[in-house]
């Protein structure tokens, strides 16, 4: 497809991407913004859309990826919304913050530092935000292996911090 006709097509879509985005962010301007993100990683990787396949498709799978993409980093980061009609973005990692946080939180690093290194280093690069494909290659493993480590990571971790349950969540 040229790239005039892939851009032509893909504005069209500008209405069905807002609505969409409306849908995942219950919100006008973030929608907005969301439907310009999405044009924007599209038309930047315009080469990588197939020819002969739904665009539409394709250009809302942008957006749902974007979307999931944001939210995670917003919570990774501790950021919430006050509530007020500006919609303020706060750190609220001191709001939760408690005499045994401190304890608990060196307790799982201590965990994590115990497990052995073909598990620990991955799931450290996968809470570090490395892509399972990223880890794959840096660590020279396949992608499965990477998954399956990290995968009993969480597990043997879970076991050990079984005591404080009530207390912390991974």
């Amino acid at each position: 497809m040229e790239a005039n006709t892939f851009q032509a097509e893909l504005m069209n879509l500008h209405p069905n991407l807002e609505r969409f985005a409306v849908s995942l962010t219950s919100n006008s301007e973030d929608a907005k913004d969301l439907a310009q993100e999405t044009i924007l990683k599209a038309l930047i990787y315009w080469e990588k859309y197939q020819n002969n396949t739904n665009l539409k498709a394709w250009a809302f799978t942008i957006m749902k990826n974007t979307f999931i993409n944001s939210y995670r980093k917003t919570i990774k980061h501790g950021m919430v919304l006050d509530g007020s009609d500006n919609q303020y973005l706060m750190n609220n990692s001191q709001t939760w913050l408690t005499p045994e946080s401190d304890i608990i939180q060196d307790e799982v690093y201590y965990k994590i530092s115990k497990l052995e290194p073909e598990f620990r280093i991955p799931f450290q690069m996968h809470t570090l935000g490395y892509k399972y494909k990223e880890i794959a290659e840096k660590l020279n493993l396949k992608i499965g292996t990477v998954k399956s480590r990290i995968f009993f990571s969480r597990q043997k971790l879970i076991e050990a911090l079984k005591d404080y349950e009530q207390s912390a969540t991974l």
